[in-house]
């Protein structure tokens, strides 16, 4: 008999850029009452909004290059430390040394991770997918033109949604090398950990919702 994962849940969603960490992170938080963090998203906004944070990061995001774990940890830290609860991490960790910080953040409030749900996307099929991304800048949806609402309204709030600042293709290229090289090793990290379940996240949306969901109820089970 399947058994599911027991109380409070924390998660993280690997995978590479375009794969639907954001789409499936806040839907996975919302169905499962989590909290939910988005790095990527947290960044934009600071390079948006031109804080201090915001302009060291712009530079480098622009290259399609992740942070350093130096500034990344601390925000990350900072978050958890807020949370009453469960949570699902999206765009964290990127890194093994990302990943043994939060292992160690874990262990020191004597919690410790629930699963690390790892999506699988062809490489053909992300660039598809990349070409056609939108992000709604007030309240942070991310999906693809076709859902928008008259073509350009965030289907969530009705705020003017766009074409994402990193979504060329020569950063998404970048982004993806990044991904190999740093964050490949976090999922042997995990997988050695026996916290790893991948999900095969090439399907639409809801299917792959749900199997992310039955992951989790049956965690001995892959999708």
């Amino acid at each position: 008999m399947s058994t599911p994962l027991q109380g409070p849940l924390h998660i993280v969603l690997l995978g590479p850029p375009a794969s639907g960490k954001g789409t499936q992170g806040k839907a996975l938080a919302a169905s499962l009452s989590l909290g939910y963090l988005s790095t990527g998203a947290l960044l934009r906004e600071h390079v948006e909004n031109r804080t201090e944070l915001g302009q060291r990061a712009a530079p480098i995001l622009a290259r399609g290059e992740y942070l350093p774990d130096d500034l990344m940890c601390p925000i990350l830290g900072d978050w958890l430390q807020k949370q009453t609860g469960g949570w699902v991490l999206d765009g964290f960790p990127r890194s093994l040394a990302q990943a043994e910080y939060l292992e160690n953040w874990l262990n020191d409030h004597q919690q410790k991770l629930s699963a690390a749900l790892s999506l699988e996307v062809p490489y053909d099929q992300l660039l598809t997918r990349i070409q056609g991304r939108v992000e709604c800048p007030e309240c942070r949806w991310s999906g693809q033109i076709a859902q928008l609402i008259d073509g350009q309204k965030c289907p969530v709030c009705g705020a003017r949604a766009s074409r994402r600042s990193d979504d060329d293709l020569e950063n998404f290229r970048s982004r993806h090398r990044e991904f190999v090289t740093n964050t490949r090793p976090v999922i042997d990290f995990y997988s050695k950990r026996g916290t790893l379940h991948t999900c095969d996240a090439s399907s639409p949306q809801e299917v792959v919702a749900a199997k992310l969901k039955a992951l989790l109820v049956a965690p001995e089970a892959s999708a």
